[in-house]
């Protein structure tokens, strides 16, 4: 048997901002800082899959009092951590798209709250793949017109691209 003195130490893992920026060609997508950001990335997916299971639990699941009594304060609580983590403008998103739960809920009125703060979850996790697929995009067009220059440099009398035609190499 272990004691907690054999147990390894966990040190942990610095938290890295993860930004969302606008869009390119939206406005406000060209040398403004980006206005959606998540502080805690790791701790966004531990509340989020939490919420989630918490979901399936009560479809399957039928609850008395104490039961919602306690998915409320689990509830609430997940909302304000994911609020303490997320800019302000997803927070203030959160708060008018999440509803509040006064008092103790139906079970069918905590499925609908749950089930809304898991959507939103998952709509912003859309739009960090969104943000993240159109930030790739930019950079291969960037290193693309780099490359373009670059070969440009070293053959000045090839020309340009036209059509979508690809650019004949040198050996060619």
């Amino acid at each position: 048997m272990s004691t907690p003195q054999d147990a390894p130490s966990v040190q942990p893992i610095p938290a890295v901002p993860v930004e969302v920026p606008p869009a390119p060609g939206t406005p406000g997508a060209e040398g403004a800082p980006p206005a959606e950001s998540i502080t805690e990335p790791a701790k966004l997916l531990r509340i989020a899959s939490m919420v989630r299971e918490l979901l399936e639990e009560t479809r399957h699941a039928s609850m008395d009092e104490a039961g919602r009594t306690r998915l409320v304060d689990i509830y609430r609580r997940s909302v304000e951590e994911l609020g303490e983590i997320v800019s302000q403008d997803l927070k203030d998103e959160l708060q008018e798209l999440v509803p509040p739960l006064d008092g103790v809920p139906s079970e069918s009125e905590m499925r609908v709250a749950q089930a809304q703060l898991v959507g939103w979850l998952e709509g912003l996790f859309h739009g960090i793949q969104a943000a993240m697929f159109a930030q790739q995009m930019a950079a291969r067009q960037q290193f693309e017109e780099i490359r373009r220059r670059g070969l440009m440099a070293k053959n000045p009398e090839q020309q340009p691209e036209q059509h979508g035609a690809p650019p004949r190499g040198q050996y060619l």
